[in-house]
């Protein structure tokens, strides 16, 4: 078993930002690492303290996965953190080296890991 990081942020607060954010950043880990829905044992999403127009777990349902367990989660709100963030832990079943797991973080998020966020999608 695995765990894929990630997070991205948004510009503001509304339902539309927030799930299609949770969409953009899902679909990036899933296609950066290859994954099958099968592969997926279940998503953990929080989300700082400034979002809450929408549940972001809702915008990978809204995509499908039916049956994956979604879990979201208000973030610690510390001092100085980044805002409008939604940050994802993706639980895999994959065995693999730790260093070709591909952590994704974009937008404004890329400053939280920047030595994993430059990491190109193709």
């Amino acid at each position: 078993m695995r765990a894929v990081r990630g997070a991205i942020t948004v510009s503001e607060n509304s339902k539309e930002n927030i799930l299609s954010a949770a969409k953009e950043l899902f679909l990036a880990i899933v296609k950066a690492n290859l994954l099958h829905e099968e592969e997926i044992i279940s998503v953990i999403f929080s989300v700082t303290s400034d979002l809450n127009k929408a549940f972001p777990a809702k915008g990978i349902r809204e995509l499908g996965y039916k049956y994956i367990p979604l879990l979201d989660v208000s973030h610690m709100d510390v001092e100085g953190a980044l805002p409008k963030t939604i940050r994802i832990l993706v639980y895999i079943n994959r065995d693999i080296p730790l260093e070709k797991v591909n952590h994704i973080y974009l937008k404004g998020a890329s400053s939280l890991r920047p030595d994993l966020g430059g990491r190109k999608i193709e």
